[in-house]
């Protein structure tokens, strides 16, 4: 924790303050997880030209508005993948962010390009449990940030997750991880009895429940100087008004935690009255109604340059489906595509593993582009086969497991049972998994990395690698059909 301190008392010096008008009452607005979703997503939900017209609504109406990230405004569409981040952070600073913090994803193109992006910002960036002091994003950084509005000082500070697992080996290089509960703590605590503040704000990616914790959960019931969180990176809608968002802390006070979904379809709006410092929350649904307010001509003719090369590869058309593909289809569809590819990479292939992480869009009935199975699977991952022992091969697939189940094969049987979930019953091709057996397992290289916390496949020498970037091996397979018509099952292959 010395160099957490450290970080508080340097930090002292660099504080960001601000906002003097008449304070009866602060609104936030938070977003979360967009994922490069500049445009509306294809249920007609989203758009950032949608969310400027509420943003600027609400400032008009309001003395005092803050406007906040959770983290993960990259990663899931072609903007991301042709533009590497430069759209969303200028469209973050066009909309006028206050304050945000990292999601995961913003390292997926490694540190030098992220603190390049990060160079040319207007926002108060905040991490409180990375010290970044090794990486070219420290200049970019402080721990905490102060608000004033008139005689009431707000505090905020931001929590990261563990990077380790979640994010790919080289991509975060420099960044050393601090405790998400002591680092969370200790500052809470040094905000409300040294700096005097009146609330602490955390701005967390580290999700709302779920494995691997802490998550906001346990954050707010650790805590006892934080008043309200606005998280991240679960994806989970939380309405206010229920015990999900009020969760008692340490000394039985309720704390507010916040989530508005992802890919910006919800504006979340946090109302603080300043006078006995009580808060309510809502989210304002991002749809068509806004359709009749006249964009912002500046966001407009900013965002227009990039189309070209959107459109350009959104058009070419490489299959067609008999249905909707929507998460299971598309799990298995694209398991079994992994299999035949690791088979065409090397030979007795077994199976095939792959997260339905990295599965960010359903596909519609009809047409498929190139654009939508490069924003399907938009991430730089490659089809790796490795050797692996039964024994690990059971680990692996009861992490898959307790992580509401994953991807594998059709040939591959998984019965599970428990809560958490483990394996009941493992068979491939009808024959139970031998723990002294190698098994020649197709999967990706972010898995066999450790990623998703797969660290047994880890242990395993991989044997071949694809050259070509998943989306690419996916998008030949689909050409290779010609006129056959995508129709894949259904059915889990996880069973209870």
């Amino acid at each position: 924790m010395k160099k957490h301190i450290a970080l508080v008392i340097i930090a002292l010096a660099t504080l960001a303050t601000g906002f003097t008008a008449k304070a009866d009452r602060l609104v936030i607005l938070h977003t979360n997880d967009t994922h490069s979703q500049i445009d509306p997503m294809d249920n007609g939900l989203g758009g950032v030209l949608r969310r400027k017209v509420l943003i600027d609504s609400v400032r008009a109406a309001e003395p005092n508005v803050m406007l906040i990230d959770a983290g993960d405004a990259v990663q899931g569409t072609l903007f991301f993948n042709l533009y590497k981040g430069e759209v969303e952070h200028r469209v973050m600073n066009h909309l006028g962010y206050d304050l945000a913090i990292l999601g995961n994803h913003d390292f997926d193109n490694g540190v030098d390009l992220l603190a390049d992006n990060l160079s040319h910002d207007s926002i108060t960036w905040i991490t409180t449990n990375y010290d970044l002091a090794a990486s070219p994003l420290a200049p970019r950084f402080v721990p905490y940030a102060l608000k004033q509005f008139g005689d009431r000082t707000i505090a905020f500070i931001g929590i990261n997750l563990q990077p380790k697992g979640m994010i790919s080996e080289g991509n975060y290089d420099g960044v050393e991880f601090l405790d998400i509960l002591k680092a969370a703590n200790s500052t809470a605590w040094h905000l409300k009895h040294n700096e005097k503040v009146d609330m602490v704000i955390a701005i967390t990616h580290i999700g709302y429940d779920g494995q691997p914790a802490p998550h906001d959960i346990d954050l707010a019931a650790n805590s006892e100087d934080i008043d309200i969180i606005i998280g991240g990176h679960t994806h989970t809608t939380l309405v206010d008004g229920h015990d999900l968002t009020r969760i008692p802390n340490s000394a039985g006070k309720r704390v507010l935690v916040t989530q508005t979904g992802s890919r910006g379809v919800n504006l979340g709006e946090i109302t603080i009255d300043l006078d006995n410092l009580s808060a309510t929350s809502r989210l304002i649904p991002v749809d068509s109604r806004l359709d009749t307010t006249a964009p912002d001509p500046t966001l407009v003719s900013l965002i227009e340059p990039y189309r070209q090369g959107i459109d350009s590869i959104m058009n070419v058309k490489i299959a067609r489906s008999d249905v909707e593909l929507n998460e299971p289809r598309l799990l298995n569809l694209f398991s079994d595509i992994v299999l035949e590819r690791g088979r065409q990479l090397a030979d007795n292939v077994d199976l095939a593993l792959l997260n339905k992480g990295g599965i960010r869009r359903t596909l519609p009935k009809g047409n498929i582009t190139e654009g939508m199975i490069m924003t399907t699977l938009p991430f730089n991952n490659r089809v790796t086969v490795l050797d692996v022992s039964g024994a690990d091969l059971l680990e692996a697939l009861n992490i898959m497991a307790a992580r509401d189940d994953q991807g594998i094969a059709g040939n591959v049987k998984v019965i599970t049972e428990g809560s958490p979930a483990h394996v009941a019953e493992l068979t491939i091709n009808g024959e139970p998994v031998i723990p002294e057996k190698i098994y020649r397992v197709a999967t990706i290289d972010y898995l066999a990395n450790g990623g998703d916390y797969m660290v047994p496949l880890t242990r395993a020498p991989v044997i071949a690698t694809s050259p070509n970037v998943v989306y690419a091996d996916v998008i030949d397979y689909m050409r290779s059909l010609g006129k056959k018509k995508l129709n894949p099952s259904s059915t889990p292959r996880f069973t209870d």
